[in-house]
């Protein structure tokens, strides 16, 4: 079973468009911008209406920019010292709605239950491209498969997932959970209480999920037409 492809990330951080001097000189969000409503409804925010007051945009972009995992809003607030979760979710819509009317290849993200910077979905061609021998290095063929059955089936017992395969996968589990991508889920309730597996938040990070929710769908990898004859 194939996995989805990876939302790959850029090896420095993506360029972001400078605000004009006068909009963001002093690194924080106006006051009275949060007398207008909020958060623009639309995706072409004006640069001097910014959301809530007392969130330093910068900051919090050069936050997430930076960062190798997910920062929970609670996080954020504690890094940047001000505001709340509430007002930082609304800052990264406005970040997002800013990135999509200058066009920009990447958006703030949900993922493992916190935010991070990744690329738009229609660029993984070329990072694919780019990141594709160290994707390769990291997982084998075999080591993608057991992942992909433990990520579908879990909680999942070894012997279903090799049932599955058709070949031995201690190995593989193995290098998994030396990866932090697998771990110990429980034990089963049945005779010798067997272990069970499943993925981990790092998981998550790696292929860009916020839940498992976010797995693609198994009819996703069916061909055009591939349905009964």
């Amino acid at each position: 079973m194939a996995v989805g492809p990876i939302r790959a990330e850029p090896e420095g951080p993506p360029p972001v468009a400078a605000a004009p001097a006068d909009d963001m000189a002093d690194g924080a969000i106006r006051p009275e911008a949060a007398e207008g409503g909020g958060v623009p409804e639309t995706a072409d925010p004006d640069p001097t209406d910014e959301p809530d007051a007392g969130v330093p945009l910068p900051t919090l972009e050069a936050l997430l920019l930076t960062t190798h995992h997910p920062l929970t809003p609670a996080r954020l607030v504690e890094l940047l010292g001000a505001g709340t979760a509430r007002s930082v979710r609304r800052a990264v819509d406005w970040l997002n709605a800013l990135y999509e009317r200058t066009g920009r290849s990447f958006r703030v993200e949900q993922v493992a239950g916190g935010y991070q910077i990744l690329t738009l979905p229609e660029h993984a061609d070329a990072l694919r491209r780019l990141h594709q021998r160290e994707v390769d290095a990291k997982l084998t063929k075999a080591a993608l498969e057991t992942l992909a059955i433990v990520a579908y089936k879990q909680p999942v017992l070894r012997a279903d997932v090799e049932a599955i395969r058709g070949v031995a996968c201690g190995e593989a589990i193995r290098g998994l959970m030396e990866k932090h991508l697998v771990k110990i889920a429980g034990r089963a309730e049945e005779p010798g209480r067997p272990i069970l597996y499943g993925t981990t938040k790092r998981f998550l990070e790696l292929f860009g999920l916020n839940d498992l929710r976010d797995l693609p769908k198994p009819e996703e990898f069916k061909p055009p037409g591939g349905g009964a004859a």
